[in-house]
């Protein structure tokens, strides 16, 4: 673990003395370095304030389905702390039924559900390689919202 994860969490805690002691997951957006820190780079600049997982990238990683309420501190590619976000929102839904709005709210490429559908068509069939999941319009997603109360 990098030593920012902890150092965010505590300064974090000095402002919300009521958040849990123990560290909350840290991660990085995506599958590869500039997406990654791209990705950071937009939660911290305010513009992107939702993500999308597929339920089977959960199950095949063992990562539970987020939560409103739960707390994460995002990292760049190489761990380095960039801010605390907690849950607001998620909502399943089909690949098919992701809206213009959740695209906006998710802030990355030209906002468009065009490119939105491109770059996680890209992404789920890389991520799902070798599973028995099928990328189509029925894959189920977890549209998790959330914001950021700390950039660091």
């Amino acid at each position: 673990m990098h030593p920012s994860i902890e150092q965010i969490w505590q300064r974090y805690r000095a402002i919300d003395p009521a958040a849990p002691a123990a560290i909350p997951p840290a991660f990085h957006f995506c599958d590869n370095r500039e997406d990654a820190n791209i990705c950071a780079d937009l939660v911290v600049a305010g513009k992107k304030r939702a993500t999308a997982s597929s339920l089977a990238e959960l199950e095949a990683s063992g990562d539970p389905v987020p939560q409103p309420g739960e707390f994460a501190i995002v990292t760049d590619w190489d761990g380095q702390a960039r801010a605390v976000m907690r849950t607001t929102h998620v909502e399943i839904k089909r690949l098919g039924d992701i809206d213009e709005d959740f695209a906006v709210k998710e802030g990355e490429g030209d906002l468009t559900l065009t490119w939105w559908r491109e770059a996680h068509d890209a992404y789920f069939t890389r991520v799902l390689a070798g599973t028995p999941y099928t990328v189509d319009d029925n894959l189920q997603i977890a549209c998790e919202e959330f914001e950021v109360v700390l950039a660091g």
